[in-house]
């Protein structure tokens, strides 16, 4: 099975480096952006299988890039992070999955695996995660 390439975008610099290491640990190949627009640059001009994305970023908060992204290539599995508990239903509807910042890189990996596995692998998208965690 080919490596999975995940987009990681946050603008805070350690907690980006901090899932890098862990996912290149599971074997992922990671592209990480600090801001919204960049990673919306890599999404554009990369193979991209999944995208692990912060929610509270300025200038272009998560569910402004995960709705750019649904636009352009709707197949792709989203993982929204987020501090907060009550994010916009509307946020919500636009990604696969869910993960509260407090989870651990046990909870990240587990989350990954079953978006990644629910996408099919031609990332048809036709099988997806309900609307996040709940």
């Amino acid at each position: 099975m080919p490596i999975s390439t995940i987009l990681c975008i946050d603008d805070e610099a350690l907690g980006l480096e901090i899932r890098k290491a862990v996912l290149e640990r599971a074997g992922y190949q990671v592209l990480t952006a600090v801001d919204g627009l960049t990673g919306l640059s890599l999404f554009r001009g990369n193979a991209i299988d999944g995208v692990v994305l912060d929610y509270y970023m300025p200038e272009m908060n998560g569910g402004a890039v995960a709705e750019a992204m649904r636009r352009e290539r709707p197949d792709i599995p989203i993982m929204l992070l987020s501090a907060y508990i009550n994010l916009p239903a509307e946020v919500v509807t636009l990604v696969d999955v869910t993960l509260l910042k407090g989870e651990g890189p046990l909870e990240l990996l587990e989350k990954l695996r079953l978006m990644l596995g629910s996408s099919g692998s031609a990332g048809n998208g036709e099988a997806r995660v309900p609307g996040g965690m709940g």
